[in-house]
């Protein structure tokens, strides 16, 4: 999710702490005792929603993406081991030949191996990807048996060099073996898993023939997943994405918005001249209300920070949120020193592992009802803390 991310490039890596065992599943979406049957009832609708999720919830974001590389398996599943209660799988970009893979984003240059394939260097290419143009390979130019022979590796090296033992690992996995997946990881641990998937560049992807709205909606229905109740959430920083999906199914809807000041793309598209300073005004959260069920703001729409990097006060967005009637998750927390406040960073080394706990305080002290983050094993505990003051 996300993309609208200015400090990703930022130098340094932080120190890991796998907790294990001793975090698996701990404060987790338990929808009923342990089975196949009850979690079937939760998968086809029966279940309680959103109401079973606890309070603040934790979504892995890409998986546990400050462990292993961003939305592969290997990360999903490590997520699920460090407690998190949602994972996001995935950002959903389409093949040329109308699959559903998850990417962080259509080029996928910095996030397989693509360079490394000889067979495909004459796709590499520049496209105008919502204004910006972008240099890269990109999943609509491959069929899904080519990117099958791609593996994955880490986005950001520079920040996560520990990732890139992990290079090559696992390959790109389509949505609807996250879908069987879920499936499996919901029998296995005998409590229902949650994913999180987000329609991405919506409007590009319509243009070119492949809209993403109606593939998800199809493979949501032939797995019994597209029901109010059903553990898929469904997010995009386009609200007409949103829109069309209220039409399509009956999941849980989330809206995600970047900076104040920036317009949704499909807004640029149409032209309205609506931001995203429009969109969270009691009136816009209103809007948002009466097709949605919740918002996934930046941060800094919550509390955002002085010139310095540091917090300042938080916004009025929870408490309008709420009164709206929608739950918030905003994105995205991470332990590393170069992506928190500079009031939690720990020294001035890049390198260095910074104060993620009381960041993590500070956000759910203003009332959310749950947060992305890269690194769901010190969400957990925040988490605790915060709900055992």
């Amino acid at each position: 999710m996300a993309t609208r991310e200015s400090n990703e490039q930022a130098g340094g890596t932080g120190r890991r702490a796998l907790l294990g065992a001793a975090v698996l599943g701990a404060g987790g979406a338990v929808l009923a005792p342990a089975g196949t049957a009850r979690a079937a009832d939760a998968r086809h609708g029966g279940g309680r929603g959103l109401r079973s999720l606890p309070v603040p919830t934790i979504v892995g974001h890409r998986g546990a993406s400050g462990y292993r590389p961003e939305h592969t398996l290997g990360a999903y599943q490590l997520a699920l081991d460090m407690g998190a209660d949602i994972v996001e799988a995935g950002d959903l970009v389409p093949t040329r030949d109308g699959h559903l893979v998850c990417r962080h984003e259509p080029e996928i240059g910095g996030t397989t191996d693509v360079a490394d394939h000889p067979e495909f260097a004459g796709r590499r290419t520049t496209k105008t990807l919502d204004g910006a143009s972008v240099t890269g390979w990109f999943t609509e130019d491959f069929t899904l048996a080519e990117l099958k022979r791609l593996r994955a590796v880490e986005r950001i090296p520079a920040n996560r060099p520990h990732n890139t033992l992990y290079d090559g690992r696992w390959g790109i996995p389509t949505f609807e073996e996250v879908l069987r997946w879920q499936d499996e990881q919901t029998r296995r641990r005998g409590k229902q898993v949650w994913i999180y998937p987000e329609t991405k560049h919506p409007t590009y992807f319509r243009r070119l023939g492949l809209g993403l709205e109606e593939r998800v909606a199809k493979l949501l229905r032939e797995h019994g997943k597209d029901r109010r109740n059903s553990p898929v959430i469904l997010q995009s920083f386009e609200p007409t994405s949103i829109q069309r999906l209220r039409r399509l199914v009956d999941n849980p809807l989330v809206v995600l918005l970047s900076g104040a000041g920036s317009r949704p793309w499909d807004f640029v598209e149409s032209g309205d001249p609506r931001t995203v300073a429009d969109l969270i005004t009691p009136e816009g959260l209103k809007e948002i209300a009466s097709y949605a069920q919740g918002i996934g703001p930046t941060l800094d729409l919550v509390i955002p920070r002085d010139a310095a990097g540091r917090l300042t006060e938080p916004t009025t967005l929870v408490r309008d949120a709420h009164r709206a009637g929608l739950i918030l998750h905003p994105y995205t927390l991470r332990n590393e020193n170069p992506f928190l406040p500079a009031d939690f960073r720990e020294g001035t080394d890049p390198d260095a592992y910074g104060d993620v706990f009381g960041a993590y305080r500070r956000y759910f002290a203003t009332g959310i009802d749950g947060v992305f983050t890269d690194n769901p094993d010190t969400g957990l505990l925040a988490r605790e803390d915060f709900v055992n003051d």
